[in-house]
């Protein structure tokens, strides 16, 4: 007889959990995925070879990638699994957003947004439109969900306002991510260099950001210290360890806010004069904070965010055959 191919293996694994359950101490065996977005060249693959103890260098992720990591809760019990989905090209590739996260999958999705603070008039238009177009698509999957399994939609609203506890000041302030978010501002080493005045601009709004979707935030590096931070936050997500409560609000310090721990009187008003408040014209409280943000960030041109290299035109990627068919075609 042929031996099982690999897909064969997994299509077997999958339905032996679904089988099973659970293992013989209650405690659930499952599945979880994590998918990675951001700024373009923000970190995002280092982040999850260091996760995954994977010691080898970064290659550039040229449109959506997949890996997976595998993890033992305890002597003689299965390993969980934590698919790590990562899109490439900053916010040219939106609509790639839809081909991991489905129906299937939406309750045990969450998302890392990675935003390189080295880069701050690129910040709040990557994280506007990322974010968008992921909560866009999600809330699409979660009435589809909600119309197959009405009690999985209901259990997700529930588990988006755990974050808060139901007696914060800010829990009609808020409007919760609809699946767990946390926010990693990647190369906090050149971060930590910018005049002090721009820090607390851009410490300021990502806390209030990050609190009013419900999310984490915190801040890495290339330091041992914060990588170790940084995985524990992931292994939370990916594997459902328990998550920490330590917090970190000093603009003179890596950011480390674990989600619901933060507020609005912690935060304080928009880093800007009262006088000029007014003058912003803002409809919201999230877009006073962009229009404030904007004004000492200005954004770059939104062709210049959306531009991707073409990687058919790429050295790295030559092929001579192709290349001159190619050119052939293009004729």
């Amino acid at each position: 007889m042929p031996s099982e191919t690999l897909w064969e293996i997994a299509k077997a694994e999958v339905e032996k959990r679904r089988c099973h359950g659970s293992d013989g101490d209650g405690m659930e065996i499952g599945e979880k995925s994590v998918f990675f977005i951001g700024s373009k060249n923000g970190g995002k693959t280092t982040i999850i070879l260091r996760c995954l103890d994977r010691d080898e260098p970064a290659k550039p992720t040229l449109a959506l990638e997949y890996t997976y990591g595998r993890k033992t809760k305890g002597h003689n019990t299965p390993k969980d699994i934590a698919h790590f989905w990562e899109l490439g090209g900053g916010t040219s590739l939106l609509d790639l957003i839809s081909i991991p996260i489905t129906v299937d999958t939406l309750r045990t999705f969450s998302i890392v947004l990675v935003l390189d603070l080295s880069k701050p008039n690129d910040l709040w238009p990557t994280m506007e439109n990322l974010l968008q177009a992921t909560k866009s698509h999600v809330d699409k999957v979660t009435m589809k969900l909600g119309k197959a399994n009405s009690k999985a939609s209901s259990e997700m609203r529930q588990r988006m306002w755990s974050v808060m506890q139901k007696d914060h000041p800010d829990r009609e302030l808020i409007d919760p991510f609809p699946i767990p978010l946390v926010i990693i501002g990647s190369k906090y080493d050149i971060f930590q260099d910018f005049d002090p005045e721009k820090r607390k601009v851009i410490c300021k709004t990502l806390r209030f950001v990050a609190h009013y979707y419900g999310a984490s935030l915190m801040f890495t590096s290339k330091s041992e210290a914060l990588l170790l931070k940084m995985r524990g936050v992931i292994n939370q997500l990916a594997f459902g360890i328990d998550k920490s409560k330590s917090m970190c609000v000093d603009q003179n310090k890596p950011l480390f806010i674990t989600a619901g721990l933060d507020s609005l009187c912690q935060i304080g008003s928009p880093p800007v004069p009262d006088s000029d408040i007014g003058k912003l014209q803002a409809h919201s409280p999230m877009e006073l904070w962009k229009k404030v943000y904007e004004k000492l960030f200005p954004p770059k041109s939104t062709s210049t965010l959306k531009a991707i290299q073409d990687p058919a035109r790429d050295p790295q990627y030559a092929e001579s055959e192709v290349d001159e068919m190619r050119v052939q075609k293009d004729q």
